[in-house]
């Protein structure tokens, strides 16, 4: 028994807590505004003891299946399932054009402050009057400045939401928030993350694999309760189409779910950001154990470390052609790798790659 709990605590947390928690949560919600009236199950309501059985067996089993579904689940929010090409292409411009209107006026909130500190050079001033005629940019400006420096701390907050490359721009919020830090390793040493994922979650040290964990979990929380709120509304829609018992509490349900899974979709868009910085740091603290783990030797330059990782990467992900033997010049000698510690393995629930 003790080590069912040690195992729920441990590597099960994140499936509790990013999971079973918010379908109890949406189960609870069902019980009270529906299944009596849809389910006619009305002992539920008189034995207590059933109803906290059904509760927790329906918990569980919601989160589990929501937990088991979680790919697509992400992908359906992101961007990348379901929608239409040309509704995903108009929503990508959309991004577009917000990222680079949040980068224009951070931009000419800084060359504004430079100019009454009285620093700006000709390039500058002429590029801040370009700012000052444009119609869109000139109003944020003037608000912008009224604002103060808080501001812009949020305004860099949401730009950094957004991936660097402009190629990478996904149809959503949260498909851009994930995308930003999908495309860091690669970005800043061409280490795909994405295609080493297992690999660097298993070179990493515990501390670090742990947090990137513990970041998603407040990520999964709010999507299990976003996709929980549907599922809900949707008992709800059909309950109240059959005939509900309590019509005003079905319908006063329904209109109180709706508007909460936006609040979730942007509460998750904000967890990101401590997701991001967890996984930034495995790419920064990982390469050099998984270049070990893997018999590889860290170049001392960045240039050589972006070629070496970039060779791998394609070496994974498509398999050996020539012109990838150039990885040998970046192998340890045997001895060396004999004498490196083995990895870390995960935990079982630890390590799950990025949606």
């Amino acid at each position: 028994m003790t080590g069912i709990f040690q195992s729920a605590l441990g590597g099960g947390r994140a499936l509790l807590v990013g999971w079973v928690l918010p379908s109890l949560i949406n189960v609870l919600i069902l019980g009270f505004a529906v299944v009596p009236g849809l389910s006619r199950f009305d002992a539920l309501g008189a034995q207590a003891a059933r109803s906290v059985i059904f509760g927790l067996v329906a918990s569980a089993v919601l989160g589990l299946v929501l937990a088991a579904l979680q790919t697509p689940l992400y992908r359906v929010l992101e961007g990348y399932l379901g929608w239409p090409n040309w509704l995903a292409r108009v929503r990508r411009r959309r991004h577009l054009a917000r990222k680079h209107l949040l980068r224009n006026r951070l931009d000419a909130a800084s060359l504004a402050g430079r100019e009454r500190a009285g620093h700006l050079t000709d390039d500058e001033r002429a590029a801040l009057k370009a700012f000052r005629a444009h119609p869109v940019i000139s109003r944020h400006l003037a608000r912008d400045l009224r604002k103060g420096p808080v501001w812009f701390a949020v305004l860099d907050e949401r730009l950094h939401r957004y991936p660097l490359d402009d190629g990478q721009v996904a149809p959503t919020r949260l498909g851009n928030a994930i995308r930003r830090f999908e495309e860091y390793g690669y970005d800043r040493y061409r280490l795909d993350s994405q295609v080493l994922w297992f690999e660097l979650n298993a070179a990493v040290p515990e501390p670090v694999r742990k947090q990137t964990d513990e970041a998603r979990m407040s990520v999964d929380f709010f999507i299990c309760l976003l996709y929980g709120h549907l599922v809900v509304a949707g008992a709800a829609a059909i309950d109240l189409a059959m005939g509900a018992a309590r019509p005003w509490l079905v319908v006063a349900t329904m209109a109180g779910l709706l508007p909460l899974t936006v609040i979730w979709y942007r509460l998750a868009v904000v967890a990101t950001d401590e997701w991001a910085g967890a996984v930034r740091a495995m790419v920064n603290l990982g390469r050099q154990p998984l270049a070990t783990a893997l018999a590889l030797t860290l170049p001392r330059t960045l240039d050589e470390e972006r070629a070496m990782w970039r060779v791998l990467g394609e070496l994974v992900s498509s398999g050996f052609r020539p012109g990838l033997d150039a990885l040998d010049a970046y192998r340890a000698d045997p001895g060396d790798a004999e004498d490196a510690p083995a990895p870390t393995p995960p935990a079982a629930g630890e390590g799950s790659q990025p949606a």
